[in-house]
């Protein structure tokens, strides 16, 4: 017997508004609304969408030092983030692999941490073996709730003046409607945003406030996976996973300068080698030339024939107006204007690699 899908405050909520509801990592999820995968992606870049990401682990962590004690465990610098800062990181494997992605912010006398979804069973423990001396507390009684796209900022800001005043990766509490949540000016669609941590009886009212706003629409799992694309952002278990490194994966950026130098966290070694020396392959953005999209698992090859990679993500990209992939090309391949071709149904199909993102990232820097 499998265990019955779980399902977020927002569950009647988007039944309510039409969802098309699918297991997601073991929880029922919208996929999309009405207005379809592609309206919704063009709703979040044009104007705003609401997307519930309940199904994330919304983790505090509570003592002495605790950002210290996140870097034995993850490359970036978390000692010194100031109180209303958050970071994007990793944690990594022995042998430099990345075993989830993940957001910490410094909120002040805790440290507030949201995990993916379908590894909330190996992050947490991993945190509470190895984090000596800190109180690791899930968090069930929330829900997490991302209003992204250019006009975010109006949605969130006529129920919440503060959250205004944020910049990107900045975070603080504040009342919405007399209901205490954790606003961070952040997401994971490329454009400006916010993801909010809701109480969970004032989950479904919060919502509708926002969607009330004539410039926001619920959006799903569908078009968060093509924004995401489209903005050169990872998908932990495609484009990473505990056997690729940071530096592979395009992701040195994400290690400040003094980690990259004395290291002292798990797999180390390889990742400051790879730094050095360069990586055997890298992430790179792909464009086929036709209009087919090039899905995961699709073999990359040379125009002589030779074996480069493999797909990783791949779309029909709505904002580039054709497909877009990522994937995992030889170093020596990896510059962008290189011509591949991709083995879609046994057919050499030619593509390009490109630099990512495909579109412009817009935070509020």
């Amino acid at each position: 017997m499998t265990d019955a899908p779980k399902r977020t405050p927002l569950y009647d909520l988007h039944v309510e508004l039409g969802g098309k509801m699918v297991d997601f990592a073991g929880w029922e999820m919208p996929v999309q609304y009405p207005m379809g995968i592609m309206g919704e992606h063009k709703q979040c870049r044009v104007k705003a969408a609401l997307f519930d990401v309940s199904h994330m682990g919304q983790v505090i962590l509570r003592g002495e030092n605790v950002g210290e004690k996140l870097e034995t465990l993850c490359p970036q610098a978390y000692a010194g983030l100031k109180e209303g800062k958050a970071r994007y990181g990793f944690f990594t494997n022995e042998n430099g692999g990345i075993m989830d992605d993940l957001i910490v912010s410094n909120a002040g006398d805790h440290y507030f941490v949201v995990v993916n979804a379908a590894l909330r069973h190996q992050d947490i423990p991993h945190m509470q073996a190895n984090l000596d001396g800190v109180e690791v507390t899930e968090i069930f009684d929330r829900a997490l709730v991302a209003v992204q796209g250019p006009k975010a900022e109006d949605v969130v800001g006529e129920l919440c003046p503060a959250a205004r005043d944020l910049k990107f990766m900045e975070t603080t509490v504040a009342e919405i409607d007399g209901a205490e949540c954790r606003i961070s000016r952040l997401g994971y669609t490329g454009e400006d945003g916010y993801e909010i941590s809701i109480p969970e009886a004032d989950a479904i009212r919060i919502s509708k406030l926002f969607l009330a706003h004539d410039d926001c629409e619920p959006a799903g799992l569908g078009a968060r996976d093509s924004l995401r694309l489209e903005a050169g952002l990872c998908l932990y278990g495609n484009d990473i996973d505990q056997s690729t490194s940071p530096i592979e994966a395009s992701l040195s950026w994400a290690i400040q300068k003094r980690r990259k130098e004395e290291g002292g966290f798990p797999g180390a070694a390889r990742i400051q080698k790879e730094l050095a020396e360069g990586p055997a392959k890298k992430l790179v953005g792909i464009k086929p030339e036709g209009r087919a999209p090039a899905r995961q698992g699709v073999e990359v090859q040379s125009e002589g024939g030779d074996t480069l990679g493999t797909i990783t993500s791949g779309s029909f990209g709505p904002t580039v107006g054709g497909p877009v992939a990522m994937g995992y090309v030889a170093a020596d391949h990896a510059a962008p204007g290189t011509k591949v071709n991709l083995i879609i149904r046994g057919k050499a199909q030619p593509a390009e690699i490109t630099a990512l993102p495909f579109v412009t990232q817009n935070y509020k820097r």
